[in-house]
């Protein structure tokens, strides 16, 4: 799904979280948007989810104007910072939740969920619940969670920052050949320039709710716009 922000602005009281923001995101592309704290990269993702909703401007998925749907109408799949697994519930049941609601037959729900399982490498994980797992195969549990409805786009809001070093490298190669494999439009916020490096096929940088410079991590390192963009990669790069 190809998604279009036009001219997107966000207030919250006296603070300007997105000034004017314009960006085009291309059906299949893997795009990260990079930025320090208070940047607006959250709360772009969240427009586009639609947990926000913009004070001006539009949202655009497929040619369609979705700036005043609902979540569950937008096709999109979300995975939050901190997983919001149902601790309660097993793998298979945090996987399955999403199918609940789209009264799908038991058996076809089953092997929607073992399919997502394989996809994941968590087959023998089925039946644990979320304290019995890692923080990498609970960041799994999550995306396969949001995929278990066959999103048109991938929204993940910082989803390695809680991993550390080691385990975030590998997961960061593991969701680049995900994605490979299932071509679902992905938009993921990071403040890792080698994060963003290694996983984005576009990176767009913010900075106080705009929009500085969009391109490949090469076309960022090569030709950075402003100070601004050369420092902030140059602090990042490690």
């Amino acid at each position: 799904m190809s998604i279009l922000v036009e001219n997107i602005s966000k207030k919250f009281g006296s603070f300007q979280a997105l000034d004017r923001v314009n960006l085009e995101i291309k059906n299949g592309s893997l795009v990260g948007l990079l930025g320090p704290s208070g940047s607006g990269k959250s709360t772009l993702l969240r427009v586009l989810a639609g947990l926000e909703l913009p004070d001006s401007g539009r949202i655009w998925l497929e040619g369609q104007d979705a700036t005043q749907m609902k979540l569950q109408d937008r096709e999109i799949g979300f995975v939050f910072q901190n997983y919001a697994l149902f601790p309660h519930l097993t793998v298979f049941e945090n996987i399955a939740f999403g199918l609940e609601v789209k009264n799908l037959d038991s058996l076809l729900k089953k092997q929607r969920v073992q399919e997502l399982l394989k996809l994941m490498q968590l087959e023998k994980f089925g039946n644990c619940y979320p304290n019995q797992l890692s923080g990498g195969q609970r960041q799994r549990v999550a995306l396969a969670r949001a995929l278990a409805v066959e999103p048109k786009v991938l929204l993940l809001d910082e989803p390695f920052a809680a991993l550390d070093a080691k385990i975030r490298k590998q997961l960061r190669s593991w969701l680049r050949e995900l994605h490979h494999q299932i071509s679902v439009t992905t938009v993921f916020v990071t403040h890792d320039y080698a994060e963003a490096m290694e996983l984005a096929q576009e990176i767009v940088i913010l900075e106080k709710g705009q929009i500085l410079q969009i391109g490949t991590a090469q076309e960022l390192s090569d030709h950075p716009t402003n100070s601004f963009v050369e420092e902030f990669l140059e602090l990042n790069k490690d």
